[in-house]
């Protein structure tokens, strides 16, 4: 597998059209423990070398939009990125976390390859000049509540800084009643404003609040949702994975199964070729 440099790549010149590989952003939704993250970051990083395509490891060090009070955030700041830090060092991969106020971007800046701002922070304006001016690459998950069109409005604050390495990813549509709807017609219409478009595969499968105090989900669409989001043109995909889910400490209904992994990939793979051989011809 090659490893991506996003200090020395643009990430137009990563995602736009043409790669041969969809990028893969994955990992457990939260750092459970060093050598859990580390465990699974190898895992991850052998499968996708094995599939031919290129990683960037995400877990988050803190999750602070729980349902619940009682749910668990994660180790917090400055331990969460000494193992983000660990993880990028051992395993060589880049590191994608969440940062979720002005004064986390600094310190994620100097460790993270790539800075996300989570989906209920999407119109944030200080938060998303701070990440900007950074120079890091930002991947902003479009909020729940947006319209596809209205993310035209964070690219133009995010590139107002100068910096065009944004990336967007669509993690469906709310409802109510604790569910989330994907649009496929959003993929097309966030790519016209220019940026690379990801697509959350276990987020979008996320049952919001659906267990009372915690979020419920259904991880057995998390395939076919992939394999139409790539058969759709989009330049990658986002996916929480891990080994055993059911006793995840974080949504572990919607994650997708570490021994599943491979399978999934090698069938995302093949249709991202198939697709980028029609558009070729």
């Amino acid at each position: 597998m090659k490893v991506v440099n996003l200090d020395k790549m643009q990430m137009r010149d990563l995602l736009g059209g043409g790669k041969s590989s969809p990028l893969i952003i994955a990992g457990p939704c939260v750092i459970e423990s060093e050598s859990m993250t580390l465990e699974i970051a190898y895992a991850i990083k052998e499968i996708c070398s094995r599939v031919g395509v290129p990683l960037i490891f995400k877990s988050s060090y803190d999750k602070a939009n729980r349902t619940s009070i009682k749910s668990y955030r994660g180790p917090g700041l400055e331990k969460g990125l000494r193992i983000l830090a660990d993880v990028k060092k051992r395993v060589g991969v880049p590191v994608l976390s969440d940062v979720h106020s002005v004064n986390e971007v600094k310190a994620a800046s100097e460790v993270l390859d790539i800075l996300q701002i989570p989906a209920f922070l999407c119109r944030q304006t200080d938060i998303i000049l701070a990440s900007a001016n950074t120079g890091r690459p930002v991947n902003v998950k479009k909020g729940q509540f947006l319209a596809p069109w209205d993310v035209q409005n964070i690219i133009e604050k995010f590139t107002s800084t100068g910096n065009q390495n944004i990336m967007i990813t669509e993690r469906g549509t709310t409802f109510g009643y604790n569910n989330l709807v994907v649009d496929f017609r959003s993929f097309p219409i966030i790519r016209s404003f220019g940026v690379p478009v990801i697509f959350d595969v276990t987020h979008s499968l996320q049952l919001p609040g659906g267990q009372g105090s915690c979020s419920g989900g259904q991880r057995e669409f998390a395939e076919p949702l992939a394999r139409a989001a790539i058969a759709a043109g989009i330049d990658g995909l986002f996916m929480e994975v891990h080994h055993e889910p059911d006793k995840a400490l974080c949504d572990g209904p919607n994650m997708i199964r570490l021994n599943e992994l491979e399978s999934l990939l090698r069938k995302i793979k093949a249709i991202y070729d198939l697709v980028r051989g029609f558009c070729n011809q």
